[in-house]
């Protein structure tokens, strides 16, 4: 049975279309869309999609083309991106891309935006960005909210964007929960494995939050990887793909697809991969019903967040869907 803190919490997913060991690219891209339906079959409030680009474990490189592609699968659930990375791209664009997916799916459309670049230098370089363009966020954003409103002193307007409402988040990484405070915007903040980190940007972000046209007051989204399965051994096997591929990344600098739980843990690992790997596996909210329940509770009580973003990535797709149909029956049918 779920408490009253967690059943009057929103719940949604974030997809990041990893790929997987034996599947092409393109599975994961109609995993995500799988997904989503079922996301929104169980009573989940989003279904956010990411931006990752040149990552050999990721398919998804296009958010507001596979948003698209999810929100035309789908009927009620809110769809957005989780999240649009705004350094990499001009925001006049941007907000050309969202008022598209707002005028074809009214009032469903969220814009999650970001201020990271490109993974490696190579990547960077074909975007044609540096790492510094991540110090203009703020003023990016900005920019790309006022497409939405006034359009630009030199008569440029945003079709069909200028006029609408999409409504915007920040992930908030250091600096992001300032900027998302002074611009009186939503806040998307992880991870769950970083409490203390977590619990200062959210003070941080509500001390100096700004009432805006977007947001009355501060809402705090919190992220991170929630596996919930029959048995803690069955929900810890969850994570054993996503733990590998850090470990592996953090080692050989490349991010694989993710390979099935049981080859991962037949591998030899050298000292410094057990290490990593054993570090991807700690800290996430994992666990039967009952012992996922009485973390959740723990948390939301500590940071006083509206809404809980799951993040979770693992090779068997089938555990996957069950683990969030087991979370969906902690807070609550219909919601």
């Amino acid at each position: 049975m779920s408490s009253s803190v967690i059943s009057r919490t929103r719940f949604s997913v974030l997809d990041r279309s990893r790929t997987r060991e034996g599947h092409p690219p393109a599975a994961a891209l109609r995993d995500t869309v799988a997904l989503a339906r079922e996301a929104e079959a169980l009573g989940y409030h989003r279904f956010w999609v990411s931006e990752h680009h040149g990552v050999p474990g990721v398919a998804g490189s296009a958010p507001t083309v596979l948003a698209a592609a999810v929100a035309g699968a789908t009927r009620t659930i809110r769809v957005g991106t989780g999240g649009v990375m705004l350094p990499n791209h001009r925001p006049l664009v941007v907000a050309e891309q969202f008022g598209v997916l707002e005028a074809l799916f009214p009032g469903r459309i969220d814009m999650g935006l970001g201020r990271s670049v490109g993974f490696t230098d190579g990547v960077r370089r074909a975007l044609g960005r540096d790492k510094d363009d991540a110090d203009d966020f703020a003023a990016h954003l900005g920019e790309l909210l006022d497409w939405f409103t006034v359009g630009s002193p030199a008569g440029v307007h945003a079709r069909p964007s200028e006029g609408l409402t999409v409504p915007p988040f920040v992930l908030a990484m250091g600096e992001g929960a300032r900027t998302a405070a002074r611009a009186g915007l939503p806040m998307v903040i992880g991870d769950l494995r970083g409490r203390d980190k977590m619990l200062r940007g959210i003070d941080e972000y509500r001390s100096l939050f700004r009432p805006s046209r977007w947001a009355a007051e501060p809402y705090v989204v919190i992220s991170g990887t929630i596996a919930v399965a029959g048995s803690a051994a069955d929900a810890r096997r969850l994570l054993v793909p996503e733990a590998w591929s850090m470990a592996y990344s953090r080692t050989h600098g490349t991010f694989p697809p993710l390979a099935p739980a049981e080859a991962v843990e037949a591998r030899t690992m050298t000292a410094r991969e057990r290490d990593l790997y054993a570090a991807g596996l700690a800290g996430h909210i994992a666990g039967t019903e009952d012992e996922v329940a009485h973390e959740l509770e723990t948390v939301l009580k500590e940071t006083g967040a509206a809404e809980v973003l799951v993040t979770t990535s693992t090779y068997d797709r089938a555990a996957l869907l069950d683990s969030h149909r087991r979370l969906a029956a902690l807070f609550g049918p219909g919601r």
